[in-house]
């Protein structure tokens, strides 16, 4: 390897608390090895008593990053320490990617790039009709009615135990959003053409209700964020039924895509061997 090389070895991290279970390393690993780029990605956890003395770190440079990737429970932190903070975070309250760029600190928030970019790749045409309904009011839904609403559907209609917090959404993300209790579900999948899970509900194993989602359109799709089990047990019942399922591994792998563009300087592509490099990572835990 020459020596520019050497010299040149930006490095990114994700950051979290706790991190040791991110796949993010894996995932720009890959990436990293398959574009023969110098660089490294890390887990890097931070406490968060201590995520403002990172930040302060990775501006002044002494941390030795170019930027990296923010999760849970850092992001709305990171958002309100960035310097310049994009739309998308803006309305969110949240970052998920930072990058350092002419002595500022920048961010955005990639989950519903990632949505959006993993639907398009497994099932194309997931967006034609006008009404979708998401199950759930938890912070994993704002990237995603956010990502839905920009995307052009006409009716959002999200569906949660707490109509309260339903309502917070709907209030924050405009008026095509509406807000209903648990018992309207049945109402509002009629004729919907996207059913869109972003509660936990089915993840490691654990129960999920039953949904009767013969009132959606026979060409609907039903997707979910979780992605442990990959087969969560809402999309098993979907299948069942005769829709389309998409799983939620796709949000992962392509949510990542801008960062390592960002700091790395080449766009990467998510393909095949990389999902099956996650999946059998996933079977080993």
């Amino acid at each position: 390897m020459d020596d520019s090389r050497e010299t040149h070895r930006p490095k990114a991290f994700v950051t979290g608390f706790p991190v040791k279970h991110s796949r993010s390393p894996l995932i720009h690993g890959y990436w990293l090895k398959m574009l023969d780029l110098p660089g490294s990605y890390q887990a890097h956890e931070v406490a968060p008593e201590g995520f403002a003395d990172f930040i302060v770190s990775l501006r002044n440079g002494s941390a030795g990053f170019v930027g990296g990737n923010v999760t849970i429970p850092h992001k709305e932190m990171a958002f309100k320490l960035a310097d310049q903070p994009d739309e998308l975070s803006e309305e969110l309250g949240a970052s998920n990617t930072l990058w350092l760029e002419d002595g500022k600190l920048l961010a955005t928030n990639t989950d519903g790039r990632g949505f959006t970019a993993n639907l398009d790749e497994r099932h194309p045409g997931w967006d034609r009709h006008d009404r979708v309904v998401v199950f759930g009011a938890g912070g994993a839904s704002r990237a995603v009615i956010q990502a839905v609403r920009d995307r052009g559907f006409k009716e959002i209609h999200v569906v949660n135990r707490t109509v309260e917090r339903a309502q917070e959404l709907a209030d924050r993300f405009g008026p095509k959003v509406h807000a209903h209790p648990t018992a309207a579900l049945a109402e509002v999948l009629t004729r919907a053409g996207l059913f869109i899970n972003t509660t936990s509900l089915g993840m490691d194993g654990e129960a999920a209700p039953a949904i009767d989602f013969s009132p959606m359109l026979s060409d609907a799709v039903v997707t979910d964020i979780v992605y442990v089990p990959l087969k969560t047990p809402i999309l098993a019942q979907a299948e069942e039924q005769g829709f389309a399922i998409v799983d939620g591994l796709g949000m992962l792998l392509h949510q990542a895509v801008p960062g390592f563009e960002k700091w790395f300087g080449r766009r990467p592509v998510v393909d095949e061997t990389l999902r099956a490099l996650i999946i059998a990572d996933m079977e080993k835990h």
